[in-house]
């Protein structure tokens, strides 16, 4: 049983009213602002640098060395942008949502601090349309913010400006992927763009643009308030910090933990979230929703850290962990999968346009032997190599750990 319980992104979740800035002041919200406006902006990238905090959004690229690349990004450029991607379209991912829902006001103060680190003066949170309340949360969080004067003109009379808005996203799985964002967000249809150049480079209306998710950003604020030091001794050799797990399935307490990186698939299934539901035997887990991975009993001791499930050939994805039991149909389980990426295509490049019909159709046809999934998993590769986005490039995660760990 995991005794130490660290929360960074949840340590104020419910706790707070999250539509009242008055209590997250004075449980020390917005103290890291403070602080950073009195540094300089190549220290406070060395703070997340050295942190060694990674993107919670699926891809764990380091959060620091990225601030780093968008702040150097063509020094002629008169603009700079700070995207947060709260999309969260991946199935079995509800992470972001609670943290805008519980503790608003934390992502507007890390996204601050990314903001002045790489000396953006705007910033847009970019939101799923379906997240009622969080839309209302992050409105407000910004409303108080600028009147409290943490957002706009002079910022604390620092001398520093930033303005924040909230655009909704049209619900689209793909836009959850930055550069087909940033399209959606410029008012055009959400298609992907080839890269590169990377948003670092060439991001919104072509100018340097740091995205990160609702997740990334909140871990700023410890970040800053109490040293980089601090914040990566929590964690694994490669994967500091926290990690939110979604856990869904027929476990007796599903929901969202968060614990540090290293905490093993057992303890969080077994000790955290209850176990399994009576007459209920866990048969296996999808690791990071529809575009991660599937992973059976034998992986119940390995750390959840990036490290450790690439080294196994699975990942951590978002953070959802969708529990299967004995009684799960694992056709339907995987047609599912793929009836998902078949709809949520685009269409724009043919790899995948065409692709995610062929999986789709042969499952739906096939007597699930181990050719028939081979077969599968050769078009997936095929799909992996030559598609223009990560939906086309992801079928091959479920398919191939799927024959891995259920088949083979």
């Amino acid at each position: 049983m995991i005794l130490n319980d660290p929360k960074i992104a949840l340590a104020r979740a419910g706790k707070i009213n999250p539509a009242s800035i008055e209590e997250f002041i004075n449980t020390g919200g917005f103290e890291s602002v403070k602080k950073a406006l009195k540094m300089n902006r190549g220290d406070l990238l060395d703070y997340a640098e050295k942190s060694g905090l990674k993107g919670r959004g699926g891809a764990g690229f380091p959060t620091g060395m990225k601030q780093r690349f968008t702040s150097s990004s063509c020094q002629t450029c008169e603009n700079r942008y700070v995207v947060c991607n709260a999309d969260e379209g991946e199935p079995g991912t509800y992470k972001d949502r609670f943290i805008m829902e519980s503790d608003p006001f934390l992502l507007i103060e890390g996204m601050i601090l990314a903001a002045y680190s790489i000396n953006a003066n705007y910033a847009y949170v970019y939101l799923r349309g379906e997240y009622y309340q969080s839309i209302d949360n992050i409105k407000n969080a910004i409303k108080l913010s600028y009147e409290n004067g943490f957002l706009g003109q002079n910022i604390l009379n620092s001398g520093y400006n930033l303005d924040m808005d909230i655009y909704l996203g049209g619900g689209s799985y793909l836009c959850g992927e930055e550069l087909t964002l940033l399209e959606s967000l410029e008012g055009k249809r959400g298609y992907p763009r080839i890269k590169p150049p990377f948003p670092a480079e060439k991001g919104l209306w072509e100018f340097p643009t740091l995205v990160n998710n609702v997740e990334t950003f909140s871990h700023l604020p410890f970040i800053v308030n109490n040293g980089f030091e601090t914040y990566s001794q929590t964690g694994t050799a490669e994967s500091k910090g926290t990690k939110i797990f979604c856990v869904s399935g027929n476990v007796q307490k599903p929901g969202i933990y968060e614990f540090p990186f290293g905490i093993t698939l057992r303890e969080l299934i077994f000790d955290i979230a209850g176990g399994m539901k009576s007459d209920f035997s866990f048969k296996g887990a999808l690791l990071g929703g529809a575009a991660g991975t599937f992973v059976n009993e034998t992986l119940l001791d390995t750390p959840l850290a990036y490290e450790t499930l690439k080294k196994e050939g699975a990942t951590l994805g978002s953070g959802a962990v969708i529990v299967i039991d004995d009684k799960t149909d694992l056709k339907k389980m995987l047609s599912s999968i793929l009836s998902f990426f078949k709809h949520e295509s685009c269409g724009k490049c043919v790899p995948c346009r065409i692709g995610t019909t062929i999986l789709y159709d042969k499952i739906s046809s096939t007597d699930f032997t181990a050719d028939d999934l081979k077969f599968m998993l050769a078009e997936a590769e095929y799909m992996a190599k030559n598609s223009l986005c990560p939906l086309g490039q992801s079928p091959v995660l479920p398919v191939k750990s799927f024959l891995k760990w259920f088949v083979l």
